[in-house]
């Protein structure tokens, strides 16, 4: 049985400020790794990573060196370590979007690090400049540790469904974009983006079946699990998945999977396992993924 305690509750109603602030502090830092990092498909190399404490950017290039950017949800820091050993930290309190960016990118500068992003917010509604954003300026510690102790449980569980797959797949990965962690698993063949935004351009021009979490947003106001292929096989909202309160979102157009109810359940780690691999044998069946 896996332990209940890693599985706290996490309401978007008590911490959705401080979740749409950490939203664009991620983006900053997320744009920072982008403007340096080689590309790759799938916008592979603007992600983070769970860390035990929080997210993490990894390793990222810069002029011989690299440096590494660090959400401390638990010692309540942003922490900047370069590999000359040189290091800075800006402690996590309540500031506002364009406080934190001059201050991160001030801590890069002492660092001999020059990097220049567009610091417009993406793939949120009524986006405000990262200099001009003084309307999110919240930090719960609390929600914060909160937060990223559901990151490490979903991240364990995400890791192990993905450990056996032999083909073409993703890193389990946190786009700063979408505020997630997602998983994805490729059939090898090409696929039409939903449009030809540079985002959907880049993200979506290959067959994928994808699964992932969220602390939710204005269309699913609740944290909740995620799966969706594209493009969609025909019959797909038709499929029986587990565990038995899985369902198909016609309003998100993808399968759904409270997270109230993977963590009130007997066993949450094996009901997420259960999401995770009904939902992709029952997509990549339609999709007939075995004659890619």
């Amino acid at each position: 049985m896996t332990d209940k305690a890693a599985w706290p509750a996490l309401p978007l109603a008590a911490w959705r400020a401080t979740c749409d602030t950490l939203h664009m502090y991620a983006q900053i830092v997320g744009k920072i790794r982008l403007a340096l990092a080689p590309a790759e498909p799938e916008w592979a190399h603007v992600a983070l990573y769970v860390s035990p404490l929080g997210l993490t950017t990894g390793a990222i290039p810069y002029e011989g060196r690299s440096f590494q950017i660090d959400f401390d949800f638990v010692g309540h820091s942003v922490d900047i370590v370069a590999s000359d050993g040189r290091s800075h930290s800006i402690p996590l309190v309540p500031r506002s979007v364009a406080t934190f960016y001059r201050e991160l990118t001030g801590a890069l500068t002492a660092l001999d690090i020059d990097v220049k992003i567009w610091p417009m917010p993406v793939e949120v509604p009524n986006p405000i400049r990262f200099t001009d954003d003084e309307t999110h300026a919240s930090y719960d510690p609390e929600a914060a540790r909160t937060f990223a102790s559901v990151l490490v449980a979903v991240n364990a569980a995400l890791e192990e469904h993905r450990a056996p797959f032999r083909k073409r797949h993703s890193r389990v990965q946190f786009f700063f974009g979408t505020f997630d962690l997602a998983y994805a698993r490729f059939s090898g063949r090409p696929a039409t983006p939903p449009d030809q935004s540079v985002i959907m351009r880049n993200a979506m021009d290959a067959e994928e079946i994808c699964v992932g979490f969220w602390p939710g947003d204005d269309r699913f106001p609740e944290p909740g699990f995620w799966c969706y292929a594209l493009p969609k096989p025909p019959g797909a909202e038709e499929l029986v998945v587990e565990p038995a309160a899985a369902f198909w979102s016609h309003e998100m157009g993808e399968f759904m999977l409270r997270y109230e109810d993977v963590r009130r359940s007997d066993d949450p780690h094996a009901a997420l396992r259960a999401f995770f691999s009904s939902t992709f044998a029952g997509l990549s069946a339609l999709a007939k993924w075995d004659e890619a």
